[in-house]
């Protein structure tokens, strides 16, 4: 069935008559809304497609959203009806930043023929509603910036009720930072504490706890306590306990975690949590454990924690062969501890390695790549020797040979002036011919030269030494060795 050509709503019916559930763009731009009665909408607009809505089916699409939100943190939940709610404290830099995660979760949803707006905020509350009242621009609340964001922001964004909204326009009550403004015992007194407590939990000032979700089918394990803990040497015991528990579910279903939440549920209905990621799959209860002992500084317990729970939402298979290193020496060569704690501290992003690409062109030669990804196609050049450390871009240095191609007798390069002991070269490295510009042309005259100190750079002249077709003469500093 193609899409229909007038405006689409979906009914439903609310105990009393049929009324709009959702509409899309074009039936929210001739002024229909969810809630309105269908047959008002329908007497607006006659030509108006009604489907039939599902609340069960939407409830489990939800969940399963909330389910696949997962990748990006450890604290998900779903905010019925259309709505999920992701915690990403302490998450964004693994995805590169919260302007980075923003745009790829909205991506991704595109892909998938889902239309969505995101927001992130200090609170639950903020996010919510800059997500749907919000300018998509500014949908990136700075820190301290909650209350000026939300001034502005209608009284639907708090969450109240319709009977509430309506009493809160009666009295002439529009926007937030009104509301916000107004001393808060007579409101409280004429419609009870909804009204503080959504303004407080929008603004930070209490705290508003998500149920996270936790798909039934992934590995987990939970311990409670009778008396809640306070002590990172508590804590350590229990991850210890739930490790063992969580390697042993996936020993027996032949697999290794690469991803591991572990939840701490205060008594105050919060949730806390950490989460690490593995470079390859794992189930070494000790390993793991390590791992997540060494990140219990983030944890603030407040008045104690009354249950932990540990989840491995991302595992792969792992056979009895990959889980058992063959040697004492296997095992120093083995640098994927080094990879999860580096990329557990500083970032997923910010630890790769480099690897070499079909190019002459030294800046073009390498490109970056995850740590552990595998080594396979070209390897690196052993004849043609490369400095450890390139500069990008090249620096100008003026220099002193004679043409067209014997090394330089000496070099200044930031005002200071370098006699040449040893020189070898050229090795000449022409432009790509693909590229436009007139690439193919230029050339370059490189030269590995050791100073009077012993120090050894990498030089090159931008020409042949003959003909200025190929470059304009001029020397630069490219690198080290």
């Amino acid at each position: 069935m193609g899409p229909p050509d007038g405006p689409l709503v979906t009914a439903t019916h609310d105990g009393r008559r049929r009324v709009i559930a959702a509409v899309d763009a074009v039936a929210a731009g001739l002024g229909l809304r969810a809630g309105m009665p269908l047959a008002q909408a329908r007497a607006l607009t006659p030509a108006l497609a009604v489907h039939e809505a599902e609340p069960a089916a939407d409830a489990d699409a939800l969940q399963r959203l909330a389910g696949w939100c997962l990748r990006y943190a450890p604290l998900v939940a779903v905010d019925p009806p259309d709505g999920v709610w992701i915690d990403i404290t302490g998450c964004a830099h693994l995805h590169g930043g919260e302007t980075a995660l923003r745009r790829d979760l909205l991506s991704r949803l595109d892909t998938q023929g889902l239309l969505a707006r995101a927001a992130i905020a200090d609170t639950p509350g903020a996010a919510h509603a800059m997500a749907r009242f919000g300018d998509p621009a500014r949908a990136i609340v700075p820190l301290e910036g909650t209350a000026a964001a939300l001034a502005d922001m209608p009284l639907a964004a708090l969450r109240l009720p319709d009977d509430v909204q309506e009493g809160l326009r009666l009295l002439g009550f529009a926007r937030i930072g009104h509301l916000a403004a107004t001393p808060r015992a007579p409101l409280t007194r004429r419609f009870g504490p909804i009204v503080a407590t959504r303004l407080d939990q929008a603004l930070g000032a209490v705290s508003e706890p998500i149920v996270p979700i936790v798909p039934a089918g992934m590995v987990q394990a939970r311990l409670g306590f009778v008396e809640p803990l306070l002590t990172a040497e508590a804590f350590s015991t229990v991850i210890a306990e739930l490790a063992g528990t969580v390697c042993g579910a996936l020993e027996q279903a032949g697999q290794g975690a690469r991803r591991l939440d572990l939840l701490f549920e205060r008594v105050d209905g919060s949730v806390q949590c950490l989460r690490v990621g593995t470079a390859r799959p794992s189930r070494d209860a000790r390993y793991l454990g390590r791992m997540l002992d060494e990140r219990l500084e983030r944890i603030d317990p407040g008045l104690g924690v009354e249950a932990m729970h540990l989840v491995a939402p991302l595992v792969e298979p792992l056979t009895h062969e990959q889980a058992r290193l063959g040697g004492a020496a296997e095992r120093e060569r083995d640098i994927a501890p080094l990879v999860d704690r580096l990329g557990n501290q500083l970032g997923a992003e910010r630890v790769y390695r480099a690897t070499p690409v079909e190019s002459d062109v030294p800046e073009r030669s390498t490109r970056r790549v995850p740590a552990l990804l595998p080594r396979r196609g070209i390897s690196w050049p052993g004849d043609l020797p490369r400095p450890v450390r390139l500069l990008d871009p090249p620096q100008p240095v003026d220099a002193m040979a004679l043409l067209p191609d014997h090394p330089p007798i000496a070099f200044t390069w930031r005002r200071v002036r370098h006699r040449v002991r040893h020189a070898d070269g050229p090795e000449r490295i022409a432009g790509e011919w693909w590229k436009r510009g007139g690439e193919m042309r230029s050339v370059r005259d490189y030269f590995r030269v050791e100073d009077e100190d012993g120090h050894r750079y990498w030089l090159f002249r931008r020409g042949d030494g003959e003909d200025r077709v190929t470059g304009d003469m001029r020397w630069f500093l490219h690198g080290f060795f």
